[in-house]
């Protein structure tokens, strides 16, 4: 696991270096997603960077699409395009926009925007693989503030009712969103017990332990008849000094010297 530890703090880097390059982005849900993107593509996902549109791969749907750029590290790394392609964050004709798109970046499974559609795009892929037959899975990834959206429920309700047991679901659990605490502006608490109710089965993990998150999918994909939700305890901002555990880094300015700064910190961590 020391290497998925590494590859989870070069993913940081590469965020780090491309929203300080663009100058301002959604730094904090990107940097507490690092350690599961890096478990999912580099030892549990089957995917081809060869061939992106392989028919047989898992599906990664990234509901919280803002945390693009660590999607974009995350693939960069697997192979799939060069790190330094990701330097056109967000720019005019960029491949790279600051919500995953599938039509312009290779590897993207589903284009993703508003907040809450993301379950219902991964249900919608689920039942569709399940009716082919297909052996792969679909991972989704949600924010906690987006759990505040009624779609989220409907889709939880519709793929627990269609059994689909191949479709897991990630909740970084941060407990920050856009403007404030999650328990402040619409409490999701008891979480757990909600997805429970809704047919799904829940495990929950500490977000930043590379082993145990992968040893937590490997039980999660022996579930039978229902899909699968863990929950993440992340830090929003985790890697950085000046966007860990802060309200402000959810969108916030960040100067190439701040960037290069916290990359020295990480860089100087043992791992």
């Amino acid at each position: 696991m020391e290497n998925l530890k590494e590859t989870a703090k070069q993913i940081r880097i590469g965020i780090l270096h491309m929203i300080g390059t663009l100058g301002v982005g959604h730094i904090g849900g990107s940097l507490s997603i690092a350690d599961l993107l890096a478990v999912l593509y580099f030892a549990v996902m089957h995917v081809d960077p060869q061939n992106p549109k392989w028919e047989d791969r898992d599906r990664l749907v990234l509901s919280k699409g803002h945390a693009g750029p660590a999607l974009y590290a995350a693939l960069a790394l697997r192979g799939f395009y060069p790190m330094e392609l990701c330097d056109t964050l967000n720019q005019p004709g960029t491949n790279f926009p600051s919500h995953c798109d599938r039509l312009k970046t290779p590897g993207i499974d589903m284009t993703t925007g508003s907040l809450g559609q993301g379950l219902s795009q991964a249900v919608g892929i689920a039942l569709g693989l399940q009716l082919k037959k297909s052996p792969s899975n679909v991972y989704v990834i949600l924010g906690d503030g987006e759990q505040q959206e009624g779609q989220i429920w409907e889709a939880a309700m519709y793929a627990a009712s269609r059994k689909l047991d191949h479709l897991i679901g990630f909740t970084d659990y941060n407990h920050m969103q856009l403007d404030g605490m999650v328990e402040d502006i619409n409490s999701l608490s008891p979480l757990a017990d909600k997805w429970t109710a809704f047919g799904w089965q829940v495990f929950e993990v500490d977000g930043h332990d590379c082993e145990k998150i992968y040893e937590t999918i490997q039980q999660a994909q022996r579930v039978e008849h229902k899909p699968v939700m863990i929950l993440l305890h992340t830090i929003k901002g985790k890697g950085a000094a000046f966007s860990e555990g802060k309200l402000a880094s959810h969108s916030m300015n960040v100067t190439p010297e701040m960037a290069l700064a916290a990359i020295e910190t990480l860089n100087e961590e043992d791992t």
